[in-house]
C-alpha cells in the first residue's frame, strides 16, 4: 500500500538535487573534518540533504545545521538533532532523519524501517531511565537534553522524516499511531514538493473578511486602522484557503498544540460554556495590508476587502483555530476574535517591523530580524565595516570569514565581554529579547564586537574539531573558555574593556592571531580546575556535566581567579 501521493513532482526532485549538490560542494571540507563523514560522495550528499532540510524547515544557518548533525555509527537513526531553550518548563526538540536516493524518480516512500527505527530512538533517548549507547555527538546532545528533563523541563518532539521521494506508507503510519506518543511527538514529512514550496518566492495575498457587529475605522497620516471582531470560523477559513502565505512577515513559527498558549486556546474552544468568552481571553489578530475597503453605508457586519494581506500577530491563534474547526466542527461559531486591520504605506518596512514586534507577546519570539533596523545595529554595521568586516543585520545563507551575523555578535559579546557564558548558550531566544539591552549597549563598538567573534570562533572550532585527548567539558563549555580568553587578551593589552576601541584593533587582532592557541589552552585548563573546585573529585556524567554549565557559581569561580588589569 502506498501513501497519499505516488510520485513527487519531477521538476521539484531535480531542483532539490541541484541544491543538495551545491550544498555538498560548499560544505565538503567541514562535513569531513567536523562531522567525520568519510570521503564517500553518497554519504556526503545525504548529509548535505539533511543540512538543506534543516536550513529551510527550521530557518537555520549552515553553522547551526552542521552543529546539529549526529549521523554516523550509533546514531539511532537520527541524522540531526536541535533543541530550543526551555521556556515556562518546556522546550522543543527537533530530530531529523534523512533518506536520499541517488536516482531521481521521486516515487519511493520514506522507508517503513526508518520510521520504526526513529520511534524506538524517541522511546529510548528521551526516557531518562533508559540506558543507551550512541556516538559521541549524539550522546552529548542527548545527555544535555536529559539534564534539562532532570531539572523539571519537558521536551516536545518534532520528528522530521525527509527524503527525495514521497511520504511513508500506511503501514508506517500505523506504526506511528500505535507508538502511543500522542501529542508529545509531532510527525512531519518533508520531500521535494514540500521543500520547493518552502523555498519558492511568495506572492501577495488578497482576501475578504466578514466582520461581526460594529467596527471602528480611524484615519491617520498615510495610514488607516479598522478594529472589529469576527467569528473564529471566518479566521479559520481564510487561513485554510491561504495558509502560510499569510505569515511571511510573522516572526514565529507555528509551535503546534504543544505550546502552552495554543493548548489554552484549544481548551477554550472545546468547552461550550467558555467558547462565547473566547473574545475576552485572546489577544486577537493583527493584520496589515496595502489597502482595505468596505461599504461605508453599512453600520455593522462589514465585508472588508484587503490587498496584500499579512497576519503579523495571531498566526498561532489562526492555526490552532483551524485545527479546532476540524476537531470540533461548526460548533465553534459561537467564539469570536478581536481583529485589528492596519493599512500601511507599502514601502515602510521599519513601521511594519515595529508593529510586528509590539504586537507579538504571547509565545516566545525570535526577535533578531526585528531589531535589525535599530540605530544601534546600523551604527555597529558602520563601525565593523570601517574595520574591514561585514556585519549582517539580517540572516542570509553562508557567511565568509570577514562576515559576521547579528546572532553571532550577540552570543559572542554576551559570553566574552558581558561574562555571561551560560546565558550566551542557554538563553539564545532572549539575546534579542530581554537580554538585548545588556548585550548591545551604547558603548559597544565594532572592535569589541569583532574581537569577541574571533575569540568565540577559536573556542567553537576547538569544540567542533576537538584535539586529541580533549576533555568532555569542552563540548559544553566553549563559551566559558571564550570568556577567559577575552580576559587574557585584555590583560596582555593592559587595558579595560572601555579602552578596547579602533585604536587598539590591529594590536588586539594580532594578539589573538599570535596567542589564540595559548589563550585557549590556558582557559581550558582553568575551566577544568574551576569545575573540580565546585564539584570535587567525583566523576561527572555527561548529564551532570551539562547541568554544571548552567550554574552561575561557575562563572563566579572563574572570574574570581582571573582579574582584568586596568590602566
Amino acid at each position: 500500500m502506498q501513501g497519499n501521493k505516488m510520485q513527487a513532482n519531477p521538476l521539484n526532485v531535480q531542483f532539490v538535487d541541484h541544491r543538495v549538490i551545491k550544498k555538498a560542494q560548499d560544505l565538503d571540507e567541514r562535513l569531513k573534518s567536523e562531522i567525520k563523514i568519510k570521503n564517500d560522495p553518497h554519504k556526503l550528499k545525504s548529509a548535505a540533504f539533511v543540512c538543506v532540510v534543516a536550513g529551510v524547515a527550521l530557518d537555520l544557518s549552515d553553522d547551526e545545521a552542521l552543529d546539529g548533525l549526529v549521523e554516523g555509527g550509533g546514531d539511532f537513526g537520527i541524522d540531526a538533532i536541535f533543541r530550543t531553550t526551555p521556556v515556562d518548563g518546556e522546550f522543543r526538540v527537533t530530530v531529523v532523519q534523512g533518506k536520499y536516493k541517488q536516482t531521481l524518480e521521486g516515487d519511493a516512500n520514506f522507508p517503513e524501517s526508518g520510521v520504526t527505527k526513529l520511534i524506538e530512538a524517541i522511546r529510548i533517548l528521551f526516557n531518562p531511565n533508559s540506558a543507551f549507547t550512541a556516538n559521541e555527538r549524539l550522546k552529548k546532545r542527548i545527555e544535555e537534553i536529559r539534564s534539562f528533563i532532570a531539572e523539571g523541563d519537558y521536551p516536545k518532539i518534532r520528528a522530521i522524516l525527509c527524503n527525495n521521494g514521497v511520504k511513508w506508507n500506511n503501514e508506517a503510519q500505523q506504526r506511528i499511531d500505535a507508538a502511543g506518543f500522542g501529542d508529545l511527538v509531532e510527525w512531519e514529512h518533508v520531500g521535494p514538493d514540500e521543500l520547493r514550496h518552502l523555498m519558492r518566492p511568495k506572492v501577495a495575498v488578497d482576501a475578504q473578511l466578514q466582520l461581526s457587529g460594529k467596527s471602528i475605522v480611524e484615519d491617520h497620516p498615510f495610514m488607516r486602522a479598522m478594529i472589529g471582531r469576527m467569528s473564529v470560523i471566518e479566521l479559520a477559513n481564510i487561513f485554510k484557503k491561504h495558509g502560510d502565505a499569510l505569515l511571511e512577515r510573522n516572526i514565529r513559527r507555528y509551535l503546534g498544540l504543544s505550546g502552552r498558549v495554543n493548548e489554552e486556546i484549544a481548551a477554550t474552544l472545546r468547552d461550550e460554556q467558555q467558547r462565547p468568552r473566547f473574545y475576552f481571553y485572546n489577544n486577537g489578530v493583527t493584520i496589515i495590508c496595502n489597502k482595505f475597503s468596505y461599504n461605508g453605508f453599512a453600520d455593522r457586519d462589514q465585508l472588508v476587502t484587503l490587498k496584500s494581506v499579512q497576519i503579523v500577530n495571531g498566526g498561532q491563534t489562526s492555526r490552532t483555530i483551524l485545527h479546532m474547526l476540524e476537531e470540533v466542527g461548526p460548533a465553534i461559531k459561537d467564539a469570536h476574535v478581536l481583529v485589528r486591520i492596519y493599512e500601511l504605506p507599502e514601502d515602510d518596512e521599519e513601521l511594519v517591523q515595529k508593529i510586528t514586534r509590539a504586537t507579538n507577546n504571547q509565545n516566545p519570539v525570535d526577535l533578531k530580524d526585528l531589531k535589525s533596523n535599530d540605530n544601534l545595529q546600523k551604527n555597529l554595521e558602520e563601525m565593523i565595516s570601517s574595520l574591514g568586516y561585514s556585519y549582517r543585520r539580517k540572516r542570509t545563507d553562508g557567511v565568509s570569514a570577514t562576515e559576521i551575523t547579528n546572532t553571532t555578535v550577540a552570543e559572542a559579546v554576551l559570553a566574552v565581554w558581558r561574562q555571561r557564558p551560560h546565558q550566551a548558550r542557554f538563553m539564545t531566544t532572549e539575546h534579542f529579547g530581554k537580554l538585548y539591552d545588556q548585550i548591545f549597549t551604547n558603548d559597544l563598538n565594532g572592535t569589541q564586537a569583532i574581537l569577541a567573534v574571533l575569540i568565540l570562533r577559536i573556542a567553537e572550532n576547538k569544540r567542533k574539531r576537538p584535539p586529541e585527548g580533549a576533555p568532555d567539558y569542552l563540548q559544553y563549555g566553549s563559551r566559558f573558555v571564550a570568556m577567559l580568553m577575552g580576559i587574557y587578551l585584555l590583560n596582555d593589552l593592559k587595558i579595560n574593556l572601555k579602552h578596547l576601541n579602533h585604536q587598539k584593533f590591529q594590536q588586539a587582532r594580532a594578539l589573538v592571531d599570535e596567542k589564540g592557541e595559548i589563550y585557549f589552552q590556558k582557559s581550558l585548563n582553568q575551566l577544568g580546575l574551576a569545575i573540580k573546585n565546585i564539584c570535587g573529585d567525583q566523576e561527572l556524567s555527561l548529564q551532570k556535566l551539562s547541568a554544571t554549565f548552567r550554574r552561575g557559581d561557575l562563572v563566579s569561580e572563574l572570574i574570581g581567579h582571573e582579574l582584568v588589569v586596568g590602566d
